[in-house]
């Protein structure tokens, strides 16, 4: 079943980083960005329209100071990228340079940021679908979880489709977001473009808000503007994706990924504005769970013909790509903190088909949580959105300040005078998020951020405390036992690493066995080497056996193993061969969440296959 849905296991072997061109770089990794003009506008329009046509007169000036603000960013990224060529995410950067409690800040924005991605680009997309399809609206969390399960699957998959086809859904979407803005013009200069009066607005938008139309301008508050505002910064999500994967481009690395950032932002600009310019001038209303501003948009120029449907499709496909960028961002970033020993060491596992399996699952999971908590409505997903983007955001600018500062290289000062700029930006663009959505539901970012920090710090004392309990003199001859004198059994000990826990289930299987071998499964991690010249510095008298295993599994070998082990030394039917596996015994039952349990499926396996006997032996942390 697992193997005709992901695939047949891929050889270690065949792990390799992909290079990409420009162009095939800015659809893939621009696609985040660029997908987000597909709501951005719209989430500004609809906020404003609380105040009626008097608000909605302010969206361009909004959305002028949203483009400013996307050249600033930029601006400091490409600093960011030329100083970190290997791929400088906000992780890193503040883990370096501001300290690691700072760092853990944000990588939880960040680890935030990328299960709203999931969770919004999924949403507008099936909103897309349901504005041209109006009948499935009422099946919109189940398409919208559908659709997440298939981006799971792909991805669990790890099967890598050529960057051209993937490439298909951003030119496509741009190309036509193009022929929008064209057309769009091309009408209001002949007077063909039909515009909804302020007092059609006032009316409509009276009705959907459930008060009289005269009323409606008294919304209009600087906390009302600040909202919008807010809700048009989520077209900067995803600015940081080029500057996270600097070395998926060709040589050289961090010149051509300047390079795509920069077209990138001028995309963005001219797309989210020209939408905003066109909303305008058609006088374009949104309603939560209507027709899509996008699809009025077509609407208004393209008509009901073959060119709208065209504009759906490519919208619905770009938000799934945009999607799909995080399931590539997100498992490489709980990597890089369970490498650090703040999460679950098996994120950092590669699955079967050479992708982070666990990274993959945990953000589907939360993701399809969120849709279904917030109905799958991008309105209500969108106050979350773009608090954790900007503070990841801040602390990634300030990070490279004192990066500057420490090295002091030729150029410096005007260096970190462009990051101060973007810290300081950023951080205001951050307050202004967290005063004018707070109660929409910053709120929670707000608290979820210091609980992730305190997760991560948890589990990092589990670890450290783990380590100091198991931690053995490397390069002291350990003692054992002596071997039973008559009697006794052939055993087998497996053994992951050598510590105090491995340790006493050899010694354990030392006073058993008559033949005794330690096993060792080498997963590919390039340790191998430097564990049997442990153990021959340490236990040198107990034979070692390193199995290779190409797939990754751990079970597979020591199955082989065990089986060929017992029938040469299966004497008699009162003989029995014997396997001892070393398992840790947890003081809380929830730390058991932090170690692989590798120990239960193997001892499951083994008994499965026939082997009888099987011992484990605790150790007590």
């Amino acid at each position: 079943m697992k193997s005709a849905l992901l695939g047949a296991p891929l050889p270690t072997s065949a792990h390799a980083e992909e290079r990409l061109n420009n162009a095939e770089a800015l659809a893939i990794l621009s696609s985040d960005a660029l997908s987000s003009v597909a709501y951005a506008t719209q989430e500004i329009v609809l906020v404003l329209g609380m105040a009626g046509a008097a608000g909605l007169l302010y969206t361009l000036p909004i959305t002028g100071l949203i483009i400013g603000l996307m050249v600033i960013v930029a601006i400091s990224y490409r600093q960011t990228i030329k100083a970190y060529p290997k791929g400088g995410g906000s992780y890193r950067v503040s883990h370096e340079n501001l300290g690691p409690l700072t760092g853990l800040v944000a990588g939880a924005a960040l680890s935030i940021d990328y299960v709203l991605t999931v969770a919004v680009s999924t949403a507008a997309g099936i909103a897309a679908l349901t504005s041209y399809f109006p009948a499935l609206e009422h099946y919109r969390i189940v398409l919208c979880l559908g659709a997440l399960a298939l981006l799971m699957v792909a991805n669990l998959r790890g099967v890598r489709s050529s960057a051209q086809l993937l490439s298909l859904p951003t030119y496509g979407f741009m190309v036509v977001v193009f022929m929008l803005l064209i057309g769009g013009a091309l009408k209001a200069a002949q007077g063909d473009l039909t515009s909804l009066a302020a007092a059609q607005q006032n009316l409509v938008l009276a009705h959907e808000h459930h008060q009289p139309a005269e009323q409606l301008g008294a919304a209009l508050t600087p906390v009302l503007l600040m909202r919008a505002f807010s809700s048009g910064c989520a077209a900067l999500t995803g600015i940081e994706a080029i500057s996270d994967s600097v070395l998926a481009f060709r040589p050289t690395e961090w010149r051509n990924a300047r390079r795509v950032l920069t077209v990138m932002v001028a995309m963005l600009a001219i797309m989210f504005g020209g939408i905003s310019v066109l909303a305008h001038q058609v006088g374009t209303v949104y309603r939560e769970h209507g027709p899509t501003l996008l699809y009025q948009l077509g609407q208004a120029v393209f008509g009901n013909g073959p060119l709208l449907l065209v504009l759906q499709l490519t919208t619905l496909l770009i938000l799934l790509l945009a999607a799909n960028t995080a399931y590539a961002d997100f498992p490489r970033l709980a990597n890089f903190l369970a490498q650090d020993g703040y999460l679950p060491r098996q994120l950092t596992s590669l699955g079967d088909r050479l992708v982070f399996s666990n990274g993959i699952l945990a953000l589907s999971g939360f993701a399809a949580l969120l849709l279904v908590v917030f109905n799958g409505s991008v309105s209500r997903l969108i106050p979350l959105y773009a608090v954790g983007v900007f503070l990841s955001f801040t602390l990634s600018q300030a990070g490279m300040v004192v990066h500057w500062w420490k090295q002091r290289g030729g150029g410096w000062l005007g260096k970190a005078t462009i990051n101060g700029v973007g810290t300081v930006v950023t951080a205001v663009v951050t307050a202004v998020l967290l005063f004018s959505k707070f109660v929409q539901g910053a709120w929670l970012v707000v608290l979820a951020i210091p609980l992730l920090v305190m997760l991560f710090l948890n589990i990092k004392r589990h670890y450290r405390q783990v380590a100091s309990r198991l931690r053995l003199a490397a390069d002291k001859k350990l003692s054992l036992p002596p071997a039973p004198a008559q009697g006794g059994a052939p055993v087998v000990v497996l053994v992951g690493q050598l510590h105090r826990g491995s340790f006493e289930a050899v010694r354990y299987a030392r006073s058993i066995a008559r033949e005794l071998v330690a096993v060792h499964v080498d997963l590919g991690l390039g340790k191998a080497e430097a564990f049997k010249q442990q153990w021959q510095r340490q236990l040198p008298e107990i034979p070692l056996v390193v199995l290779d295993s190409p797939y990754r599994s751990l079970i597979d070998p020591v199955l082989e193993f065990v089986h060929n082990f017992e029938i040469e030394h299966r004497k008699d039917r009162d003989h029995f061969c014997t396997v001892v596996l070393p398992v840790f015994v947890t003081r809380h039952r929830w730390e058991n969440l932090l170690h692989n349990q590798s120990t239960i499926a193997l001892r499951s396996a083994l008994r499965a296959q026939g082997t009888r006997v099987v011992t484990t032996v605790g150790f007590y942390l």
